[in-house]
């Protein structure tokens, strides 16, 4: 059975969650529970970094790969007009 599965960001996603976030989304791919779709939660994130813009091309890689669907929700404000001016509408679906 298909499942999503939501990774929700710190209100500073930058360098210091990588550990963090690389080891929540390597659990993903891991999974034998047949993961469709990743959604990446941006409710609370206000600050970001080319770091965390780094780390999430390096996921979608992988996902497309693995063939799963990722996604952001929730991205506002600063966070929001960060990834539209790195083209991450390109990359991901902004639901």
């Amino acid at each position: 059975m298909a499942a999503t599965k939501t990774l929700s960001l710190p209100e500073k996603f930058d360098f210091s969650y990588n550990k963090v976030f690389s080891k929540e989304y390597q659990a993903i791919f891991e999974s034998p529970t047949g993961v469709n779709k990743i959604v990446l939660d941006f409710n609370r994130v206000n600050y970001l970094d080319s770091s965390a813009l780094g780390m999430m091309v390096l996921l979608q890689k992988k996902a497309k790969v693995a063939k799963i669907d990722v996604a952001i929700v929730g991205a506002k404000s600063t966070a929001e007009e960060i990834l539209k001016m790195a083209n991450f509408a390109k990359l991901y679906r902004f639901e």
